[in-house]
């Protein structure tokens, strides 16, 4: 099959990588349901949490073979923070760490969201600074911590922890995001020699 015969072009909606989003952002109630039931430690749930975060970096990878498309550019992000936000709030509802970290996370994230679409009507778009894609590599990794029963059972300030070295990384991102989006904007904004304003593409 030619490459042309697997392409997706930017508005196509059922490709292979938003399947894969999907299937990730579908296995959040799950996740959240078995930490509720069986939490806080399983290696269940470990594996569990590998498949689902390492979906995140396939479903780049097929995008990326097959055409990005401007539906998976949406899905992705918002099945990345569907998961992590559910993960941590069941982990908080059991006492496995504390609420006010994960609200800040959540805060964060939301806040980003709208944000970005605020952007987006505006013709703008924020490219994604690699400290974001260490961000959510913390994220995933402390919640795969809070699941290893050696730590999780045994040495949950550890976890605890970690989830604040999170949150500062997390709002740091934050207020680069931020700050990039309001160059952007004031140059999506700012008038030429003719007086007539121009928008980023």
């Amino acid at each position: 099959m030619s490459r042309h015969d697997t392409s997706f072009g930017p508005s196509a909606l059922l490709t292979p990588a938003n399947a894969l989003t999907l299937a990730r952002l579908l296995a959040t109630p799950l996740m959240v349901a078995l930490v509720i039931t069986t939490g806080p430690s399983s290696w269940l749930l470990v594996g569990l949490w590998f498949v689902c975060s390492s979906s995140d970096f396939f479903d780049g990878v097929i995008a990326r073979r097959h055409g990005t498309t401007r539906s998976g550019a949406f899905l992705d992000p918002l099945a990345d923070k569907c998961v992590v936000l559910g993960v941590l709030a069941s982990l908080a509802a059991i006492g496995e760490v504390g609420w006010l970290p994960v609200l800040l996370i959540a805060a964060r994230e939301v806040s980003m969201s709208f944000f970005r679409s605020y952007a987006g009507r505006r013709g703008v778009s924020v490219p994604a600074r690699r400290t974001a894609k260490f961000k959510t590599l913390l994220q995933d990794m402390v919640i795969g911590l809070a699941f290893l029963p050696p730590v999780g059972l045994h040495h949950a300030n550890i976890v605890r922890w970690a989830l604040w070295v999170v949150v500062a990384v997390t709002l740091w991102t934050g207020l680069e995001y931020l700050r990039d989006s309001r160059k952007l904007l004031a140059g999506a904004q700012a008038p030429t020699h003719d007086g007539v304003s121009h928008h980023a593409a």
